[in-house]
């Protein structure tokens, strides 16, 4: 669901408020309770990626990523070690 800014003209209230895009806009003010709160249209981008799981956050990195040793998986627990020769 989109994140909308609204803002109310008689005491400045501002307020991001999740809706669905076919509910109405609000139109009375939480604070001052007139109604004069309006929607704030924003040159902003709507769609922003937050959390962990998307490309910037999780794979975008300089390093690069750790190859597990056939240790790590038991392949060692017999006593002769593939990576020994």
């Amino acid at each position: 669901m989109p994140t909308y800014q609204y803002r109310c003209k008689s005491c400045g209230n501002e307020l991001e408020i999740v809706q669905k895009m076919s509910d109405n806009s609000l139109t009375i003010c939480p604070k001052c309770e007139k109604e004069s709160f309006e929607r704030v249209i924003t040159a902003e981008g709507g769609f922003v990626l937050k959390g962990s799981g998307f490309y910037k956050t999780d794979y975008n990195s300089s390093k690069p990523p750790a190859v597990p040793s056939p240790c790590a998986s038991g392949a060692c627990s017999g006593g002769s070690c593939p990576m020994a020769s």
